[in-house]
């Protein structure tokens, strides 16, 4: 069992210990199973014979889960376009972004967030929000999004501030939907996909909730899949450190998801290699055991970007979901960082120092604390 008030790194050691002597599936806390076997937390996430009640991690609100299932879809597909569009219009821009943020040091993982935030929030907020908005949405990203920050602030102030943040975005997507009745133009950012994409009768505030899971998967997700990157290749010998950037940011999925819990309900009584479950418990597929699967990974608690160079053990890879649920914009986030690296590797001498080597474990997975250090190797000044 996971004693109740176990957390942060010793939590995943608790996970490996159980993983060890059980096996692929395993009891959790009460009401708990953790599934780490690379097959059945395919089943369970393609869900592709109906044994767990329709899920969407992204979708997920405070009443339910926002659909119908269609307008999911159509507000997945928009924004993984406008992202792309964005990026491919922009992605010549990152190199003075990375001189201008991280050049000559940057404290980590913050710094990764501010950077993604900073580079899509043309598609976060627009390019020219109002002073509430910008303000707002810029305080989400710091009190909410960055590494630890909720845990900076009691119960009670996060509740306000939660309730200031979704009467700004109530109110901003409720101005859009208004514009959209009218006839306005095309979307220009996210808050535009929403207003568009909303089915009829669906309510403003549930549609600042799935604003706030588009910032927290840009900033939060990708920053700190950056975030990860970054470590690993400055930490890393230098053949580790000089694979590829495709390769680090794969590698670095595989060790450290950033998205490592999927939490599924069954409708039904039924059994996983030998474990019952039951509706009333919620089994939790977890990315950080099943990309450590020994028969698919050699080595799998080793850093190894050259893992990549061949076709294998994608079976037990599972950093963005897998079937009709899996992110969206898994492409776009997996292009972004590794440009980012490639600039930062290609540009700078990397130095990473960390006074804990220990993730930091929460909803998602991020990087320790770590200080990086950029020295310039080449001639060039672009973007200073």
């Amino acid at each position: 069992m996971i004693p109740r008030r176990l957390s942060g790194p010793d939590f995943l050691t608790r996970l490996d210990e159980l993983h060890a002597v059980h096996g692929g599936v395993f009891p959790g806390r009460p009401g708990e199973v953790y599934v780490a076997d690379p097959a059945i937390a395919r089943e369970i996430l393609g869900n592709a014979a109906g044994h767990y009640r329709e899920h969407s991690d992204f979708f997920r609100i405070r009443t339910g889960t926002f659909g119908p299932r269609a307008a999911q879809v159509g507000i997945g597909r928009a924004a993984r376009q406008l992202l792309d569009r964005h990026h491919r219009a922009h992605a010549a821009s990152l190199p003075g972004l990375v001189a201008r943020r991280l050049a000559p040091s940057s404290a980590w993982p913050d710094a990764g967030n501010r950077l993604v935030f900073g580079y899509f929030a043309p598609v976060l907020v627009g390019a020219e929000p109002s002073e509430a908005l910008r303000d707002t949405v810029s305080a989400v990203v710091e009190r909410a999004v960055l590494a630890g920050a909720r845990e900076r602030y009691s119960l009670l102030t996060r509740a306000r501030f939660r309730g200031r943040v979704m009467r700004v975005l109530a109110a901003e997507i409720a101005a859009r939907r208004t514009a959209r009745g009218k006839g306005d133009g095309p979307d220009a950012d996210l808050l535009d996909v929403l207003a568009r994409a909303a089915p009829p009768g669906s309510r403003d505030r549930d549609l600042a909730e799935v604003y706030l899971s588009c910032l927290f998967a840009v900033a939060g997700s990708v920053g700190f899949l950056l975030g990860w990157s970054v470590y690993l290749a400055g930490t890393a010998g230098p053949d580790a450190a000089s694979a590829p950037p495709a390769w680090v940011v794969r590698e670095a999925l595989r060790l450290w998801p950033v998205a490592w819990l999927f939490g599924r309900r069954p409708v039904a009584e039924r059994t996983l290699d030998g474990v019952a479950v039951t509706p009333a418990d919620e089994v939790r597929v977890c990315g950080y055991l099943v990309h450590r699967d020994p028969a698919h990974w050699p080595d799998p608690h080793e850093f190894r970007p050259q893992r990549w160079a061949a076709p294998t053990g994608r079976e037990a890879f599972v950093p963005f979901g897998w079937g009709p649920h899996a992110c969206t914009g898994a492409s776009v986030s997996m292009q972004v960082v590794e440009a980012l690296l490639g600039i930062i590797t290609a540009t700078y001498a990397v130095h990473v120092t960390a006074p804990d080597s220990r993730p930091q474990v929460a909803a998602a997975l991020a990087p320790p604390r770590f200080t990086l250090r950029l020295d310039q190797t080449d001639d060039r000044s672009e973007g200073r």
